[in-house]
């Protein structure tokens, strides 16, 4: 068991990240058809759960809290709006206009790359003014909310919040044409890396600390108060948080349960229906 916890922590980002998405790649290469994905993001998710079990990083944060239900709802939700996006993506890039820019004559795997560094982008100059401005914290408090991380709770997002991190981080691929098949790979990746910056594995992540939004990098963000938990809004990776001055890491840092939520906001709500009217109630403190 000792050498299967002491493999995992250092192997579990590469195989879950690199052979996932290689995998998927491979699918969509090979026409296997998108439901395939699914498919291979419910194995990762199996899989995520497991890896949890064998080395956690907080032992706790693997028994529910009361919220297993609510988390499988907005992770259902969610997904099935990124399913949706996707389906729906050639009749928007139909009726948009587009530059026409896209590579695709890079190869499918450098496309998605391409795609990824745009997305990030995109997605945490959102993430960023969503900590500054009253009215999208409302609705990304959702998150914040957690009391726990673990890979399945990465997917908890209130879906107007979704929307809006989606349309931020999509909006410039669709007007340089992306292709369908990038877009769902795309959509895939994200999920993946969404397990993965809330993973309950004590992993150990070297030198990637310094590239890639990874769980020890994101638990520093879930911190209840501003002051500490305004850092490290990279979806994928730290390039953002280096430019924007937000980039932080403490190796020597320990986090429980008493470190994340909403530090203002002590009695938020905890089920899935509260959650979703919670951003036009306002907060305790009448913001």
């Amino acid at each position: 068991m000792k050498l299967l916890q002491k493999f995992l922590s250092i192997f579990y980002i590469p195989l879950m990240l690199g052979g996932s998405v290689a995998t998927a790649l491979y699918m969509i290469s090979n026409d296997f058809g998108y439901s395939s994905l699914a498919l291979l993001l419910v194995v990762a998710i199996g899989l995520s759960f497991v890896a949890e079990h064998v080395i956690p990083y907080q032992e706790k944060w693997n028994r529910s809290h009361a919220d297993g239900l609510r988390d499988f709802l907005h992770a259902v939700v969610n997904e099935a709006a990124n399913v949706s996006s996707v389906a729906v993506l050639p009749l928007i890039i139909a009726y948009s206009p587009s530059l026409d820019l896209w590579p695709t004559y890079w190869p499918l795997w450098g496309q998605l790359g391409f795609a990824i560094l745009i997305a990030d982008c995109g997605i945490t100059l959102v993430h960023y003014a969503s900590h500054r401005n009253s009215m999208l914290w409302r609705f990304h408090s959702i998150h914040h909310s957690v009391k726990r991380m673990y890979g399945f709770n990465g997917l908890m997002k209130h879906p107007i919040h979704q929307a809006i991190e989606t349309l931020g981080g999509t909006f410039p691929l669709i007007i340089i044409g992306i292709p369908v098949d990038v877009a769902a790979l795309l959509a895939f990746t994200i999920a993946i890396q969404l397990l993965l910056q809330h993973s309950n594995v004590d992993v150990k992540i070297g030198p990637l600390k310094h590239i890639l939004a990874l769980s020890p990098i994101h638990r520093f963000h879930h911190i209840k108060w501003p002051a500490e938990g305004d850092v490290n809004f990279g979806l994928f990776t730290t390039i953002w948080d280096r430019f924007l001055g937000t980039a932080f890491y403490d190796a020597d840092r320990y986090f429980t349960s008493e470190d994340l939520g909403v530090g203002k906001e002590p009695n938020f709500p905890t089920d899935y229906f509260s959650q979703l009217m919670k951003p036009f109630r306002g907060s305790e403190n009448g913001d």
